[in-house]
C-alpha cells in the first residue's frame, strides 16, 4: 500500500479533499516534496513558521535539550529550565502586568485556560465573542467560534455566549457587570484579515475596564511579528488583561500559553487547587524550541523588516481579476470574486511551487503569509509568480 493510501485510510481526515502533497523536508522559507521540487510556503504552515522552517538554533536547542530530558512529570510541579527561561524572556518582551506565562500543548488549550481564569477572577459566566472568529476546535473554544455552520452540529455548547459583529457597536454596548470576559483576536485571520477601529477596540478595552470585565486578546496568529510589531496590540496603544499564544510560539514544535498577571493568574492555584492542569503543556523541548526561534526573532530584526515587505506586496500584486486586497503586516488576503476563482488561483500556485489556502470564513479570499526571514528580492519573485497563476499561467 502506496503512503498515500496509508495517509487515506489510517490518518484521520479533516476535509474529504486535502491537499495532499508528501513533502520529505523544509529549510527556511522552502517545503520539498517525496520528488524534491521545491515550494515557497506561503503561509508559514498557518503562521507557525515565522522564522522560517528547520532553523539551525532551533534544531540544536530540540537537540541539546531532548538530550538533557524530555517528559518529567506534569506541568508546574518541577522546576524546568526550558519553561523557566522561555516564560521569562517573553514577560520581558511584554508589558509588565502581562507578567506571568501558563504555558499549554496548543492555542486551543490557551483559550480554554483564558475562559477558565476570567470565569474565577471575575465569578461571572458571559463571554462576549464576535462573528468570523476562531480560537480553536475544543469544546469551549468552538463555543466562540463565529460560524454557526461550524458550531451546529456539535451542541449543545457553553452556555451564556454572546456573538457580535467585529468593529460595532453593538459590542461595546453588549458589556455588562455580567459580563467575565471579551474574547477577540486582535486582528481577525479566517475572516481574511479584518483589523480593528482603533477607537473601537479602545472603546472595547474601556468599556471592560468600567465594568470589570476581562478583556482577552487572541493574538495566535497575530503574534511573534506577523503584523509589523512584535505584538498586534501595541499598534493601539492597549494591553490585554489576558494575552493568548500559539503556532509561533513553539518554532515548529507544539506549544501554547495564556499571559496574565501574576495576581490573575494564582487564582487557579486554590479553590479548587490544580484550577488548571496539563500533562504536556509546556514540554521542555518546545519550550527550548520556541525560546530558541523567539531569540532568532529578535536578534535578526525581523519585525522591523516587515513593513517595508508589505509595501512591496501591495504594489506589486495588482490585477483586474482581484477584487480587494487586505493586509496587516507581512499577512494578505487577497480576495476573488468567488471561491471557484479562487480555488483555481490557489491550485495553479501550488503547480507552480506556492504554498497557499483560503480563509475559513472568507473563502474568496487567499491567504498570503510568507516567513518573515523571506527577503525582498524572494517576495518580489513570489509575488511575479502569483500574478502568474492568478492570470492561468
Amino acid at each position: 500500500m502506496s503512503l498515500r493510501n496509508q495517509f487515506l485510510q489510517h490518518v484521520a481526515q479533516t476535509s474529504p479533499a486535502p491537499i495532499g502533497l508528501e513533502m520529505e523536508s523544509a529549510s527556511g522559507i522552502y517545503i520539498y516534496d517525496k520528488d524534491g521540487k521545491a515550494y515557497l510556503d506561503m503561509i508559514s504552515g498557518f503562521s507557525v513558521a515565522n522564522i522560517g522552517h528547520s532553523h539551525p538554533k532551533v534544531i540544536n536547542a530540540v537537540r541539546e535539550q531532548s538530550e538533557k530530558y524530555m517528559h518529567l512529570i506534569v506541568y508546574g510541579e518541577y522546576i524546568q529550565q526550558p519553561q523557566v527561561a522561555y516564560a521569562t524572556l517573553l514577560t520581558q518582551n511584554l508589558p509588565s502586568s502581562l507578567n506571568c506565562v501558563y504555558f499549554t500543548n496548543s492555542g486551543a488549550e490557551a483559550t480554554e485556560g483564558a475562559m477558565k481564569l476570567a470565569k474565577r477572577v471575575t465569578n461571572r459566566s458571559q463571554i462576549i465573542c464576535f462573528n468570523k472568529a476562531y480560537h480553536g476546535s475544543t469544546q469551549g473554544a468552538l463555543s466562540m467560534i463565529g460560524d454557526e455552520y461550524f458550531r451546529n452540529s456539535f451542541r449543545p455548547l457553553l452556555p451564556d455566549i454572546l456573538h457580535c459583529d467585529y468593529n460595532s457597536d453593538e459590542a461595546i454596548d453588549a458589556i455588562t457587570s455580567n459580563t467575565a470576559c471579551v474574547i477577540m483576536e486582535t486582528v481577525q485571520a479566517e475572516a481574511g484579515i479584518v483589523k480593528p477601529k482603533e477607537d473601537w477596540i479602545k472603546a472595547i478595552k474601556s468599556k471592560c475596564e468600567e465594568q470589570g470585565a476581562l478583556l482577552v486578546l487572541d493574538e495566535i496568529q497575530a503574534g511573534f511579528g506577523r503584523t509589523g510589531s512584535l505584538w498586534a496590540f501595541e499598534q493601539f496603544d492597549i494591553v490585554p488583561d489576558i494575552l493568548l499564544l500559539g503556532k509561533a510560539l513553539g518554532g515548529g514544535m507544539p506549544l501554547g500559553a495564556f499571559v496574565a498577571d501574576k495576581k490573575l493568574m494564582d487564582t487557579l492555584t486554590f479553590n479548587p487547587v490544580l484550577g488548571h492542569i496539563t500533562t504536556f503543556g509546556g514540554h521542555p523541548v518546545s519550550c527550548a524550541a520556541g525560546k530558541a526561534a523567539f531569540e532568532v526573532l529578535i536578534e535578526g530584526h525581523y519585525v522591523d523588516t516587515v513593513k517595508a515587505k508589505e509595501l512591496i506586496m501591495l504594489e506589486t500584486i495588482k490585477h483586474p481579476s482581484i477584487v480587494a486586497v487586505r493586509t496587516s503586516g507581512l499577512w494578505m488576503a487577497i480576495e476573488f470574486d468567488s471561491f471557484e476563482t479562487n480555488h483555481r488561483v490557489i491550485k495553479k500556485c501550488i503547480a507552480n511551487g506556492l504554498i497557499s489556502d483560503w480563509f475559513l470564513f472568507n473563502d474568496k479570499s487567499m491567504r498570503i503569509a510568507p516567513p518573515l526571514i523571506i527577503t525582498e528580492q524572494e517576495i518580489r519573485a513570489m509575488c511575479e509568480t502569483l500574478l502568474l497563476a492568478i492570470s492561468g499561467e
